[in-house]
């Protein structure tokens, strides 16, 4: 009898082999059945290869114990919203189109560090 991880590590292997990803190069997506990003919607520029078609393979099935319960959750205190809201509207993006950091107190860019082009 196979250990049931094997099988799952398994196929995602083959999933991860097999993938194509978004012909947008600033895009994280892979491409899915229908010939489109699962990320950003955009059509696959060229011709799928074979191995991008779907699979009639029935998906590992996960495992169940009997109904799963939801813990009661307790609230937090609450936040506040005001103080939050004023900092996400006067935060500056960066100036690159591609990146997804915003501009810093010292003017540049917390995730790239390039200087804030306005």
């Amino acid at each position: 009898m196979k250990d049931k991880t094997t099988d799952s590590s398994e196929f995602m292997d083959v999933d991860w082999e097999n993938r194509v990803l978004c012909s947008d190069e600033s895009c994280i997506g892979v491409i899915g059945p229908d010939g489109r990003c699962k990320e950003c919607g955009k059509a696959y520029e060229s011709v799928l290869p074979a191995a991008a078609t779907p699979i009639d393979e029935p998906a590992p099935e996960a495992e169940s114990n009997g109904p799963a319960e939801a813990e009661p959750q307790q609230p937090g205190p609450p936040l506040p919203a005001a103080e939050e809201d004023d900092d996400w509207e006067k935060r500056t993006l960066c100036s690159d189109e591609s990146c997804i950091g915003v501009i810093g107190p010292d003017g540049c860019c917390k995730e790239c560090g390039r200087p804030y082009e306005s």
